[in-house]
This record gives structure tokens, C-alpha cells and sequence, in this order.
């Protein structure tokens, strides 16, 4: 429950597993190929300790999958990261850690799983039974991708039974999902409903999910939640780039009423303008990204919480978070204008004047102060520094290999590839009728969003993507001006 410190490290080498395919990425096949090798050779799960399943999954089963499909890749697009007598061994620890986690999801009356398990013991006796939404829901794709590569059902089943047991639990007002929940008695401990902390990751699963594996019901689900989140979530005026009224914001509401709960945003929410540009609604994720943007300038780095109506952080410390470089790639990468490349000049050098330190880069303790925490979490090697390197890359094998990719929610790229869209199992895995009325069109297109992709004509790929006017009143909003 502290938010600054949680339990992730697990004391299996976490930031030499989650940095691999960053290695991939950056080129540096003799870095990669020694670092597999160490991995190979000196990690074991088999421990007595207690890790989070979610970030287990995202950091260590999502990266261990990511490189496993890079040494094995045939046509080696990063250069030669092919492992001599390479004989699946990350796909077998993949297993056996993802073998361990599976406690978690028994015991559980709605299928939701624990938060936490033991690698040796299984779920802890004094175990809480209550778990966050992106937590839980947050697991299908690389529960997915281990199911497919090995042809077993099982870990797939489980990740997606606890994805439609969230999904049924959402509110009949509003359809939107709170962001704790009992996984015994189904019943919602927080009610608050945003894109942040406790909820970013699900949304972002149900549209990576349908990207990756094909399966309709994901995509059907993500567009009625896309609606719901513009419907409820969504202040200010309509469009982004035109018309009078507040900048669009989104907010943190009650679940069952869609009232507001409270004035502040946190970080991890600066994922969502990278989430819709994968969508097509480009223009809404210009406008969000440049609210994340001003604060950022503000500080020289965003703050994990911040009251937009006070103009302060309500919590002050920034760990190396990755989700506004993100946003930042994807943007560019969608409308090539270099103010992007400006933006992460800004990023990349507020991190070496505030965040470097003698042995790698620190988390910010406050981002008024500039104090430091003697700790870099494992994510800003696997994704702050990744897509940092990818925005400036344009030449990079990512973009120009012909293959396609996908990140998953720690930055692990996966190749968008046919074998994970042929399952073995239709049988096993039917959709559950949930009573709701079903979405028409399958085709992957967001609805009930002001614009697309089609709206940012090439004339415009030299201007500011936001009318500096627009820019003045958010610099106002978080009070640079």
C-alpha cells in the first residue's frame, strides 16, 4: 500500500531481465547475447518470496517472452542476437515463473486473481483479498503469448476469465469499472473510476490484446470502454484544436455516478495520448500530451500526483516514470512533427540535470526540491530509455524492418505475428454472454471521439500541433505563466 516502495524487486535479478530486449533494440548484440546468457545461467524463481503477479507478469514474464522471441526470430532484424545452442531456455523459465504465479488465481470466488503469491509457497496465509483493476486485468497478454508459444490453454484461460469477471462488475450507470475490488464477494473497495494508477493498464490491454490475438470480444469490449471513458471521464471542450472552453482533461469520477472525486491526475495517466493515437483519435491525444507536457516543463519532471486546481503536486516524487515518453514516440511516429523530437530533447535533458547519478539515474524523492532517492526502478531501462532512444532512431530496425511490433505495458516489443493469432482452444475459451448489448462494428476504429488520424493534413506537420493560443491557456492552467 506505500506508494513510493512496493514489493517488485523479488530478488531475481528484475532490472538485468527487464533491460534484455532494450539491448535488442539499441543494436548492442554482444551486450544482449552476454546478458541472456547471465540470465540463463544464474536466475532461478524458485525462491521464498513474495512478489505482485502484475508486475512479475509485466517486468519479468513479458520480458523473458520479448527476448525469447528475438533470439529466435529467423530474420534477426536487430543484428545477430541469436544465442549459440540456444534451446528455448527463456521460454522454459517463462513457464516455470508464470507455473508460480498461478496459485493466485485459485481460491478465488470470481476468478480475480491475488495480488500477490509466493514463488515457493503459493498465495500467502494472511493474503488481502482485495486487488487493483490494471492489477488483476492486466495479464492477457503475456499470459496469452506464454499459451500460444507453448500451446496450453491454461495460462491464457485464466488471464482472460479474470478480465470478464472485471468486465461484468462494471457499472450499469456508467460502464465503467472502479479501480480496487474484492475478488471474493466482487464488490468494488475503491469506486473511484480515471486512467491512472489502478486502472491505466486495463484499458490499454483490452486494445493490445484485440491488436495482437485477433479475438473480437477484446476489441468489443475496449470501444464500449473507450465511450464510456469520453462520456464520463472527459472535461473541457469538445474538440482539441478549435472552439472555446478548458482544455480537454480527463478526470477521476465515481464509478456508479460519474461525479467528480477529487482535482488531482497522476502520471501514469500520460499513457492514455499513446493509447489513442494507436486508435486513430490523434487530435485528443495532441491536446492530453500537451497538459502532461506543461507540467513537465514546469519541473523538469512530472509529479506522481498533481492537483490541477491547486497547481501543485499532491505527491511529489517522479521515478524515472516512462508513460510521457511514450505518448511522446507514439505521437511522433503518428504525425512526424519534430516538435516531438523538441519535447524529448526537453525529457532527455531534464534527466541528465536532475535525475543522474554516480551509478545510473535516480528517482526524484520531490520534484520542487530536486532531492534524490538512492533507487532507479527497472522500467526506465526497459521503457523511459527505450523510447527515448526509438523517438531519435528513425533509422532504427523497428521502424524500417517491415515487421510489425507492439509494446506491451512495460515496453517489451512483440512481434505482431500470425502464430499468436491462430488459437488452439475456441473451444475453451467462448465467449461469455454478459447480457449486454453487443457492439456492431468489429473493425478496429474508436468510437464516439471528436476526430482521427485523417484530420492532421501534411500542411499542418511543420506547425505547433497544438494553436499556440491553445498552448498559452494550458501553461496557464498549470501555472508556468
Amino acid at each position: 500500500s506505500n506508494l513510493n516502495i512496493n514489493d517488485v524487486l523479488g530478488n531475481y535479478s528484475l532490472t538485468l531481465i527487464d533491460a534484455l530486449d532494450t539491448l535488442a533494440v539499441m543494436g548492442n548484440s554482444s551486450e544482449f547475447q552476454k546478458a541472456v546468457k547471465l540470465v540463463i545461467d544464474t536466475v532461478s524463481f524458485d525462491k521464498d518470496s513474495t512478489v505482485q503477479v502484475f508486475e512479475a507478469t509485466i517486468r519479468v514474464l513479458g520480458s523473458l517472452l520479448s527476448a525469447h522471441i528475438i533470439i529466435t526470430d529467423t530474420k534477426q532484424p536487430f543484428g545477430d542476437m541469436s544465442i549459440k545452442d540456444y534451446d528455448n531456455e527463456l521460454l522454459h523459465m517463462a513457464h516455470d515463473l508464470a507455473v508460480r504465479l498461478l496459485p493466485a488465481f485459485e481460491n478465488t470466488k470470481t476468478g480475480i486473481p491475488y495480488p500477490r503469491v509466493n514463488l515457493k509457497k503459493g498465495v500467502p496465509p494472511d493474503s488481502h483479498n482485495e486487488t487493483c483493476t490494471a492489477g488483476a486485468g492486466s495479464l492477457l497478454v503475456e499470459f496469452g503469448i506464454l499459451s500460444r508459444l507453448l500451446g496450453d490453454s491454461t495460462f491464457e484461460w485464466v488471464a482472460r476469465r479474470a478480465v470478464r469477471a472485471l468486465w461484468s462488475l462494471r457499472s450499469n450507470n456508467t460502464g465503467l469499472p472502479g479501480n480496487v475490488v474484492n475478488i471474493q464477494t466482487g464488490h468494488w473497495v475503491g469506486k473511484q473510476s480515471g486512467l491512472g494508477a489502478g486502472s491505466d493498464s486495463f484499458y490499454e490491454y483490452l486494445l493490445k490484446s484485440y491488436i495482437l490475438f485477433g479475438e473480437k470480444e477484446d476489441l468489443e469490449m475496449f470501444n464500449d470502454a473507450y465511450r464510456n471513458i469520453q462520456n464520463h471521464l472527459r472535461r473541457g471542450r469538445e474538440a482539441c484544436n478549435e472552439g472555446e472552453g478548458d482544455p480537454p482533461l480527463y478526470v477521476n469520477v465515481n464509478m456508479f455516478t460519474g461525479q467528480l472525486m477529487n482535482t488531482w491526475i497522476d502520471s501514469l495517466q500520460a499513457f492514455f495520448p499513446g493509447l489513442q493515437v494507436l486508435i486513430g483519435d490523434v487530435e485528443d491525444a495532441i491536446c492530453l500530451h500537451a497538459f502532461y507536457y506543461a507540467i513537465w516543463k514546469r519541473y523538469g519532471a512530472l509529479p506522481e500526483r498533481y492537483n490541477w486546481q491547486l497547481q501543485a503536486p499532491d505527491v511529489p516524487f517522479y521515478p524515472l516514470r516512462p508513460e510521457l515518453v511514450e505518448s511522446t514516440y507514439l505521437l511522433y511516429q503518428a504525425t512526424k512533427n519534430p516538435f516531438y523530437l523538441h519535447v524529448g530533447m526537453d525529457i532527455l535533458q531534464s534527466l541528465e540535470k536532475y535525475t543522474k547519478a554516480k551509478c545510473g539515474y535516480a528517482t526524484l524523492h520531490h520534484v520542487v526540491e530536486k532531492t534524490k532517492e538512492d533507487r532507479m526502478e527497472s522500467f526506465f531501462l526497459s521503457e523511459t530509455c527505450k523510447y527515448l532512444y526509438l523517438l531519435f532512431d528513425e533509422e532504427n530496425p523497428l521502424h524500417k524492418s517491415g515487421n510489425k511490433y507492439m509494446f506491451t505495458t512495460e515496453g517489451h516489443i512483440v512481434s505482431v505475428d500470425e502464430r499468436f493469432r491462430n488459437s488452439l482452444w475456441q473451444d475453451i475459451l467462448p465467449a461469455e454472454e454478459d447480457g449486454a448489448e453487443k457492439m456492431r462494428p468489429n473493425e478496429l476504429k474508436a468510437v464516439n471521439f471528436s476526430s482521427n488520424c485523417n484530420r492532421v493534413p501534411d500542411e499542418r506537420r511543420y506547425l505547433l500541433p497544438l494553436k499556440s493560443n491553445y498552448m498559452r491557456q494550458i501553461d496557464r492552467m498549470v501555472g508556468l505563466i
